[in-house]
């Protein structure tokens, strides 16, 4: 019985963490990265010199000049999105918007604000050629619509490059280049998912760097 203890103590004191040890180094260099499908975006920063988006973790999306008629996209996305997200460091939520709907803009923004933490929100004004401009860097398979308007959101690293699936069974030739807002079952069920597992792929390589320097 003692000798059976004495096993399992040694197992739990050097086995097990060196079980962990060999799982997160495989994970780091095997681990299924978010896809890559638009390399080069611009930068926001081209339109704000106040935010940008390189070496952050960027969700963006377009309103349009309409936003009281799409405002429930904008908070099914602060609630399945921004909610989870928005107290790690590198993350943050952009709203890209016609200039001329800055005072509608702003009322969207105290509702949301109102049982919100915005600390991660931007809401960016542009007008509207470089609007267009800056969706196109995106190079995605569905234009803005009249009002400048998409229902999607979008993903963005810190490299700049737009993220998302190109194995989706629901989308055309399976490319999801961004993530419907009006659907709750796909920012819940693939959005979220996909931004944990940028968030993921960050974290680990910090977690290999920091190995590499301590060798």
């Amino acid at each position: 019985m003692k000798i059976t203890k004495k096993y399992i103590v040694l197992f739990s004191l050097f086995i097990v963490p060196l079980l962990f040890y060999v799982l997160l180094s495989m994970g780091i260099n095997n681990f299924a990265k978010l896809p890559v499908l638009t390399k080069n975006v611009t930068d926001i920063s081209v339109i704000d010199s106040e935010n940008e988006l390189s070496q952050k973790i960027s969700i963006i999306i377009f309103p349009g000049k309409q936003i009281s008629t799409i405002k429930g996209e904008i908070f099914n996305l602060n609630q399945k999105i921004y909610k989870p997200f928005y107290g790690f460091k590198d993350f943050q939520m952009i709203a890209v918007i016609p200039s001329e709907a800055k005072v509608e803009a702003e009322k969207i923004k105290k509702e949301v604000g109102a049982y919100t933490n915005m600390i991660n929100w931007r809401f960016v004004f542009a007008d509207d050629a470089v609007i267009k401009a800056f969706y196109e860097s995106f190079k995605t398979n569905k234009p803005l619509d009249a009002n400048l308007h998409s229902s999607d959101a979008f993903i963005i690293d810190k490299e700049v490059s737009l993220r998302g699936r190109n194995n989706d069974k629901d989308s055309v030739d399976g490319l999801l280049y961004g993530y419907n807002m009006k659907s709750v079952g796909e920012l819940n069920d693939k959005m979220k998912d996909d931004v944990k597992v940028v968030l993921a792929e960050y974290r680990l390589a910090l977690k290999k760097n920091s190995a590499d320097r301590k060798k």
